[in-house]
């Protein structure tokens, strides 16, 4: 089991930046890889980055170059680092991990951009 504790969301203005953390535990060595996801009102969950336990990154396209993921000590610390920030961001991030078997989630954290 790995359980997963999202921080850093709140109300930031269009152009302006956010760093979300995600703090995992639990069975750490088992995740293969973390990543962001956000849902916005009426919208279907989607993708923002992922990072592997390798350290290669996957960036959905409306992030690309805004966003950086990034972790510190193999898997325990997950970082979104959001700049240049849109009022289309605004959503619930979550955080996930991928053991062979499951997929976990944190509870979530609201981003909302606007002015």
């Amino acid at each position: 089991q790995v359980q997963l504790v999202e921080s850093g969301g709140g109300l930031v203005q269009p152009g302006g930046s956010l760093r979300l953390s995600c703090a995992a535990s639990g069975i750490i060595s088992s995740i293969n890889a973390m990543g962001w996801y956000r849902q916005a009102p009426g919208k279907e969950r989607e993708l923002v980055a992922t990072i592997s336990r390798g350290g290669s990154t996957n960036y959905a396209d409306s992030v690309k170059g805004r966003f950086t993921i990034s972790r510190a000590g193999a898997m325990i610390l997950v970082y979104l680092q959001m700049n240049s920030l849109k009022p289309e961001d605004t959503a619930v991030y979550y955080c996930n991990a991928q053991d062979r078997a499951s997929d976990y989630w944190g509870q979530g954290t609201q981003v909302t951009v606007s002015s």
